[in-house]
């Protein structure tokens, strides 16, 4: 018997042609997309690295002998300070360099004025600032310098001071910082618990611990945290973005026996 081999013919239509080209730029199209996602992702990691590098050089540049331990725009409105965290704008690098030794008057624990010699820096744009005072929560493993005051560019290099009292003195201390939802800036501030203590140490090398009495969430623009009616006391007051960037973390705390 022979056996006859049949094969089937594959025929391809036009629309079959089409069909190959649309799955053809589909894919290339992915793999560009994936491409540029991958570039943005390891950018935005080295710029937020080169930022915490910066900061670590000003914490390293204090010549304080203590015990310490080693996500945000603001704007004023009717008198009033609003604090708003926008993560849009924080994935480029802050380049900033020493600019000079400066002489500033300081208020330490005692009430008593002393000077006090402090490095001050400068960023691309001009900006010169300087740090007028360490944070340290031990719970989450967060130490940073302060700095003197805030603007777009100096809270992508550390927390910074906007409004109240001075260091370690009666009133509000009030300090906001980025939620990049790591380890870095204030990301964990959401995570502190009533009674953790946090360590503040002013340009007069004093320390003063403060434990947390209070943590709430409120809308961006309530302001009612930075209030300095604090009944004689010494406070401060941490800000921070919630995970979502739609509400603001308050962490209060007040000196430790007061």
């Amino acid at each position: 018997m022979n056996q006859i081999l049949i094969s089937e013919k594959i025929y391809v239509t036009p629309e079959l042609k089409r069909k190959k080209r649309i799955y053809k730029i589909y894919f290339f199209l992915a793999v560009f997309l994936v491409f540029i996602l991958s570039s943005y992702y390891i950018y935005a990691e080295y710029d937020k690295n080169k930022n915490e590098e910066q900061s670590k050089e000003i914490l390293s540049s204090l010549s304080f002998d203590s015990n310490l331990k080693d996500d945000t725009t603001i704007k004023f409105e009717e008198n009033a300070t609003i604090v708003i965290l926008n993560e849009e704008d924080t994935e480029s690098v802050v380049i900033s360099s020493t600019y000079d030794d400066e002489e500033i008057e300081v208020t330490d624990e005692t009430g008593e004025e002393e000077t006090v010699n402090v490095t001050t820096y400068v960023t691309e744009s001009g900006q010169v600032y300087w740090p007028i005072a360490t944070i340290n929560i031990p719970s989450i493993n967060c130490t940073y310098p302060i700095l003197n005051t805030w603007s777009t560019e100096l809270l992508k290099i550390s927390p910074c001071y906007f409004h109240g009292a001075e260091p370690n003195q009666v009133g509000n201390f009030c300090i906001v910082g980025h939620n990049y939802r790591n380890d870095r800036f204030f990301s964990k501030v959401p995570t502190l618990e009533i009674g953790d203590s946090i360590f503040i140490e002013d340009l007069t090398q004093t320390t003063v611990e403060y434990l947390v009495y209070d943590k709430y969430t409120v809308d961006p623009n309530d302001t009612s945290c930075t209030s300095q009616l604090t009944d004689g006391k010494t406070e401060i007051t941490l800000i921070t973005c919630t995970n979502d960037g739609s509400q603001r973390v308050i962490v209060k705390a007040r000196k430790a026996g007061e």
